[in-house]
């Protein structure tokens, strides 16, 4: 490594970089000593300075993603529908650097769900970005364009929404380019404004008003 030895710091970003890229070009699946060593120009005896087990260079990993997602630019266009359209956007694989993301997020659930562990951990993230999201949706409620509802139910079903289409775009990017991912969206939320029309009070199978009935027999 070019670095001195006592840049500590400097070592361990260059490690975190050469995870990154063994993350984003062969998944989580992919992850190991070995492979970072390799990606880095270095032996695995370095590494395990750094993590001394598979468990600790997992925790740097997932640790390492929710920084760069969080450190990552994102849209501020409007308030209200717009905010959550932003939202919305962000998680979206619709750059190469956003796609890397994703394909890691992805390829860290099989890891997640075989751990308890992580599984809580990655519950709870998924928690405050439905959280987040429900501030937007009752701030579009507030604005009028959205209609009245559950927020946090709202806020789920669209967080639902875009990660199903987030695996689908990685699964088959030709069929969801970044332009259908954005149309797909956008449909998705134009059915939520859309407010149902009133209960016709008329029609086949209504009685109308009751004033314009003819006089009962007898009366």
């Amino acid at each position: 490594m070019p670095r001195t030895k006592g840049d500590h710091e400097g070592r361990r970003r260059d490690v975190s970089e050469a995870v990154w890229r063994v993350m984003a070009t062969r998944g989580f699946a992919g992850l190991t000593l070995r492979a970072v060593a390799t990606e880095l120009g270095a032996t695995t005896g370095l590494l395990t300075h750094y993590f001394p087990t598979k468990r600790a260079l997992l925790e740097h990993a997932l640790d390492l993603l929710e920084q760069r997602t969080m450190a990552r630019p994102r849209r501020q266009t409007g308030t209200g529908l717009a905010a959550v359209r932003d939202a919305l956007l962000d998680i979206l694989p619709l750059t190469p650097e956003a796609t890397d993301s994703n394909r890691i997020w992805v390829s860290s659930w099989d890891a997640a769900l075989s751990d308890s562990a992580l599984s809580a951990d990655y519950a709870r993230k998924y928690a405050q970005g439905r959280d987040r999201l429900s501030r937007r949706v009752a701030a579009a409620q507030e604005l009028g364009e959205l209609p009245p509802g559950d927020t946090a139910a709202i806020a789920a079903a669209a967080q639902a929404f875009v990660l199903g289409l987030v695996v689908q775009a990685l699964l088959d990017p030709a069929a969801f380019p970044p332009h259908r991912q954005i149309e797909l969206l956008d449909a998705y939320l134009a059915a939520l404004t859309a407010r149902p029309d009133p209960t016709p009070t008329t029609g086949p199978g209504h009685d109308g008003p009751s004033e314009s009935r003819g006089p009962r027999q007898g009366a």
